[in-house]
């Protein structure tokens, strides 16, 4: 395995994960994608995760859902909720439930870099 940061990010939008998934490695961090919330709490027991980028609005298990269970699990891992709704309700509840961050999608891409220096504890590589 390589010592890159690894990032799971979760999204239904299929596309938008490829999107995130390319600029996360572009960016020089290993993505991981999950389509749901319950696939993320999955894949937190098979792999190291530095950073979490959680989308609220998804079937199943919305993202609150997704951050309860993850606060529940007591994880240490920086979490940004990505949101289209700019929304001081879900943000303020968001941040009650362990996110970090709140980011509105469409500042998503631009402010990655700026985020990603943030919230990962270890340098990044961009080639």
């Amino acid at each position: 395995m390589d010592d890159k940061p690894r990032v799971a990010f979760v999204d239904d939008d299929p596309r938008l994960r490829t999107l995130i998934a390319e600029e996360l490695f572009d960016e020089g961090v290993h993505p991981l994608a999950c389509s749901t919330g319950q696939e993320l709490l999955d894949c937190l027991n098979l792999e190291k995760i530095d950073l979490i980028l959680l989308d609220l609005m998804m079937p199943v298990m919305d993202g609150l859902t997704c951050l309860r269970h993850l606060k529940e699990k007591k994880t240490n891992i920086p979490i940004l909720v990505v949101t289209a709704f700019n929304d001081d309700e879900k943000r303020q509840v968001s941040m009650e439930n362990g996110a970090v961050d709140y980011i509105i999608k469409p500042d998503l891409f631009e402010r990655l870099p700026e985020l990603l220096d943030r919230h990962l504890k270890k340098p990044r590589n961009v080639n």
